[in-house]
């Protein structure tokens, strides 16, 4: 990777003079790095981020979706009264007015405003701010309601396709190729005794029952930025994966990485429980930006939604395990099947609670 960050900054369409470049974040896909520029001792932050163009096969088409979708933003945000520089992101052009540079040796930049006074969280510290990130990441679905999904590319394809997940469980089962099988039948036999959920959304796009539309795809709790001194939810970052899906997949993943107190790879699975305050703050939310354009199905489908997305996400993971642990990173021995656990008993707790949560949908809508 180009460490010569001067010549880098330099393809950018940015006054000043390079003060310091520092990593920043902790993101497992993109470099990101914060960079300091000073104009007459005036200190003008950016982020500074190379694509990682082997898991973005397309940076170009990802590069024109991020653009379009920025650009759909500003406009809606600056109508309605807004300030679009804090929410949303701002692409910083090149000298030549394209969104990113690439180098010679084949690595793609690209350059944000640097927004100021607000921060990301990994865990739940304050079910306020559940609340908050609910909003903004409806907030995200109502601006862009209007976009039309055609329009953009799917940066990676199938990637909430259950089908196709459920798919390739069954054939590494069926290779079984570390011979691990063995020692996780139990999580096995959990994914193949509720393989019917896997195409239900997908059936209910295709009878025109619930829409398409543009969404986030990665609606992690750390997606959103929340502001510091307010505690609302000013802007969602991360739009590598904004492409076409369903609203559905975005709730539901949310739920998925915010109502877990635990780790995601918590070994003591007895600390691992599904917490309905969480999600009835997030849904609250949600539904404050999306119930007045949401189809009446997408409603009933949100509590469906986070056993769904949580199904998926653990049936990954045992499927990395199956294969031998080549897709997400692991720090220890069975890494993976852990992370698949923690995601089956949430799965667990959700069915037990699932009255509960279509309770709380009815409440707010």
């Amino acid at each position: 990777m180009e460490t010569n960050f001067e010549t880098i900054i330099q393809k950018f369409a940015l006054e000043g003079e390079l003060k310091e470049v520092n990593v920043y974040g902790n993101g497992h896909i993109n470099d990101t790095f914060k960079a300091e520029l000073t104009t007459n001792g005036r200190v003008q932050k950016y982020i500074l981020q190379r694509i990682n163009h082997h898991i973005f096969k397309n940076p170009e088409g990802l590069m024109k979706n991020i653009a379009a979708v920025t650009t759909h933003l500003q406009r809606k945000i600056e109508q309605a009264g807004g300030d679009s520089s804090r929410e949303t992101l701002t692409l910083i052009p090149t000298v030549d007015g394209n969104s990113y540079f690439k180098t010679d040796t084949g690595n793609y930049w690209r350059v944000y405003i640097f927004i100021d006074n607000a921060c990301t969280y990994e865990v739940v510290e304050n079910v306020r701010h559940v609340y908050h990130a609910g909003k903004a990441f409806g907030t995200f679905q109502n601006l862009m309601s209007d976009f039309p999904p055609g329009e953009l590319i799917e940066t990676i394809p199938d990637f909430h396709n259950t089908i196709k997940r459920y798919d390739k469980f069954i054939k590494a089962v069926a290779r079984d190729e570390k011979n691990r099988c063995v020692s996780c039948q139990r999580e096995i036999e959990f994914v193949t005794e509720r393989a019917a959920i896997a195409s239900h959304l997908s059936e209910k796009l295709h009878k025109g029952q619930i829409p398409e539309r543009v969404t986030h795809n990665d609606t992690k709790y750390n997606n959103v930025m929340i502001d510091i001194q307010t505690g609302e939810g000013i802007c969602v970052i991360d739009l590598d994966t904004v492409m076409p899906g369903l609203s559905l997949y975005d709730f539901g993943d949310s739920i998925r990485s915010m109502a877990n107190p635990a780790r995601e790879d918590e070994r003591d699975i007895n600390k691992v429980n599904f917490d309905i305050k969480v999600f009835e703050q997030y849904t609250r939310g949600f539904l404050d930006s999306t119930r007045h354009f949401l189809s009446q199905e997408e409603i009933n489908q949100l509590p469906f939604s986070a056993i769904l997305m949580t199904y998926e996400s653990g049936m990954r993971f045992l499927t990395d395990h199956l294969e031998g642990d080549t897709y997400f990173k692991i720090q220890r021995e069975n890494h993976n099947l852990d992370r698949s656990r923690t995601q089956f008993k949430l799965v667990q707790d959700m069915e037990e609670q699932f009255e509960d949560m279509a309770e709380i949908v009815e409440k707010f809508v």
